[in-house]
Formats: structure tokens, C-alpha cells, sequence
């Protein structure tokens, strides 16, 4: 069903946002009054969580079950083994998901969900028990839970009050609540939440700098006693991606650089005669470095306030392990540097 929009009820410009205003107030205020007095069951709710054996089953119906659905991937992802249970599916064999070593996370506004209601006699034959997210401090799901997190009756935003909104607002900061003073409790550090992490843009900014620098294999290397043209011809025709040469003494510790903006000023200068010089005369000396084992971050850090193209890392007697390039991490530069 398709609904028109009729001429007689357009709303301006201005009253469409005055009435998102209201709406973002109406849960904003709801929020607040949830910080000043949280449920009386939370701290006990925290404790059980962060003892449990088991995993954190989340389940709730609707607008609620997606609620759950982001609250189980939160504590998943900082350190609470965590999955959702739809309760429709639960009754048709997926209730074999539920072991005596978890515990239950339900969320439902009216505490009355039917088909959450019909899981707890399982739940209770299992041993297992139920915290319940809930507005309703009397419900049948009350009732039947151990520790109840109660939110409060709160009246839902917009004209009509009734979809889910002011409801879900606060299902949601109650479960990022829990999830996150339960990873406080664990001690759950940079490096788990970095492990928990390995893709995208947010992994690559808590991995260290030997996951995501190229390998020495790739970079170009050669000795201070070489000549800038020995060094280009034996790395022509070669397949490579760094523009840079890591300059090493005989003991294989990096002490300058040359790059190929070095090798274009030269040419500019008209001093081809330094090709058939030691590179060490016309190298960049004493580099700034990154140590292998480093944060990637403080690699983009280095990179960026250096105004540096080129980072390398090396290890703690000063040789050469690989390459960060600025091209290797743009996405990560703040807007201004890019």
C-alpha cells in the first residue's frame, strides 16, 4: 500500500525541520533522563555478562530484534562472544543455538513479545537466564528474567507516536552501555579490539606498521659505495612500486635515502656528473624512521606532520625491514593533508 502525499498537509521547509527538531530532542531528552537514573539491575547485568561462560544469545521481534542484532555484533566485536536469535526461527530448530553455559539478552518495549514469550519456558529448562531490555518494569518477560534493565515508559517521537523510535533510542544506548563497561570489566585493550578488526579502514588503523608497509623484497636497496647510475640500471626494467632507494653501510644499517625527486633535481641542476658518484654523496642522510612493531597511526602521524613521502621501518639495530608509503595510506591522512 502506497500512501499519497496530499496537497493540504505539505509542510514548508521550515516546518519540516522544526519537526525533525522536535523528534531528535523528544529522544535526545529521553536519553538524558536514562544517563541521571539507569536501571537499578545494571551493575548486576554487567557482572553476569562478563561471567558468562557461554555466549550473550540476543534475541528481540521487530524494531527491536535490529536493535539486538547491533548490540550482539557490539559485544562480539569487544570481547564478548555474542550472536542474535531471531525468536521466530528459534522455534523451528534454531533454538539448538542456546546452551546451558549462556545466557539470554531480550529485548522487547511491552515485555508482552509473543513470540519471545513462547522461548522462555525453553530458556528456563535450560538453565539459562534472562536479562530482560525492557520499558515495562510489570510484563509476563519480567516476570520470567533474573535481572531486568527497564528503561521506563517513554512516549515514541513523531506525529503519529507510534513507530519505535524513542523506545529503540534507548534499547540501543542501554545495550552500547552494557557492551562496553563489560569490555572495560575484561580489560579488553587496543590490540584485542585491533585483532577482532583485521579489515577495512578501521583495522588498518590499529595494525602496526610490518602489516601494511611494503616488504624489503619490493623496495629498492643498495650500498653507500654504489653509483646513483649502478643503482638505476641494475633496478631498470624491474617491477617496482616504491620511489625510493634505501642506502645501507656494510653492516646492512639504513643510513640515507634517494629518491627519484633526488635523481629529477639532478638533472634539473645539470649534474650528471654526480651519476658516477657514490651515492652516499648525494643521499638524504640520517631518514627519519619508524621501528618495526610501531602503530600504523603513528606511521600516518610521522608521514604526515614530516610532510614526508616515504617512511622506512627498520629493526632495533637499524636495518632496513621495509617502506611506508604516503600512497599506501591516504585514507588515512586527515582531510587537510590530503
Amino acid at each position: 500500500m502506497s500512501f499519497q502525499i496530499a496537497q493540504s498537509n505539505l509542510l514548508t521547509e521550515f516546518e519540516q525541520l522544526k519537526f525533525a527538531q522536535e523528534i531528535i530532542a523528544a529522544e535526545a531528552a529521553a536519553l538524558e533522563r536514562l544517563a541521571r537514573r539507569l536501571p537499578a539491575d545494571f551493575h548486576a547485568a554487567a557482572e553476569m555478562v562478563g561471567r558468562c561462560a557461554g555466549s550473550v544469545i540476543v534475541t528481540g521481534m521487530g524494531k527491536a530484534g535490529w536493535i539486538g542484532q547491533k548490540v550482539s555484533a557490539s559485544l562480539a566485536s569487544t570481547g564478548t562472544c555474542s550472536h542474535f536469535l531471531h525468536p521466530a526461527e528459534a522455534i523451528h530448530g534454531d533454538l539448538g543455538r542456546v546452551a546451558k553455559h549462556d545466557l539470554v539478552l531480550a529485548f522487547s518495549n511491552s515485555g508482552e513479545t509473543s513470540e519471545i514469550l513462547h522461548l522462555l519456558p525453553t530458556f528456563r529448562k535450560l538453565g539459562v537466564p534472562v536479562i530482560a531490555v525492557t520499558g515495562r518494569s510489570r510484563s509476563t518477560l519480567v516476570s520470567n528474567s533474573e535481572l531486568v534493565l527497564d528503561y521506563g515508559l517513554t512516549g515514541e517521537a513523531g506525529h503519529l507516536g507510534l513507530a519505535p523510535s524513542t523506545s529503540t533510542t534507548l534499547m540501543l544506548a542501554l545495550g552500547d552501555a552494557l557492551a562496553l563497561v563489560v569490555s572495560r570489566i575484561k580489560n579488553f585493550s587496543m590490540s584485542d579490539f585491533a585483532r577482532f578488526h583485521p579489515g577495512g579502514t578501521l583495522g588498518k588503523r590499529l595494525s602496526i606498521v610490518d602489516e601494511i608497509m611494503r616488504p624489503l623484497k619490493d623496495c629498492r636497496i643498495a650500498s653507500e659505495w654504489e653509483t646513483v647510475r649502478d643503482v638505476y640500471i641494475r633496478f631498470s626494467g624491474r617491477s617496482r612500486r616504491a620511489g625510493v632507494v634505501l642506502v645501507t653501510n656494510p653492516e646492512g644499517v639504513l643510513t640515507g635515502l634517494f629518491t627519484d625527486s633526488d635523481l629529477a633535481r639532478l638533472l634539473e641542476r645539470q649534474q650528471e656528473n654526480q651519476f658516477d658518484q657514490p651515492i652516499c654523496d648525494v643521499m638524504t642522510r640520517t631518514p627519519v624512521t619508524i621501528r618495526s612493531g610501531q602503530k600504523t597511526m603513528l606511521a600516518v602521524e610521522t608521514l604526515a606532520c614530516r610532510n614526508l613521502s616515504e617512511l622506512p621501518v627498520i629493526d632495533a639495530e637499524g636495518a632496513p625491514v621495509g617502506l611506508v608509503d604516503i600512497t599506501d595510506v591516504l585514507s588515512f591522512l586527515p582531510n587537510e593533508e590530503m
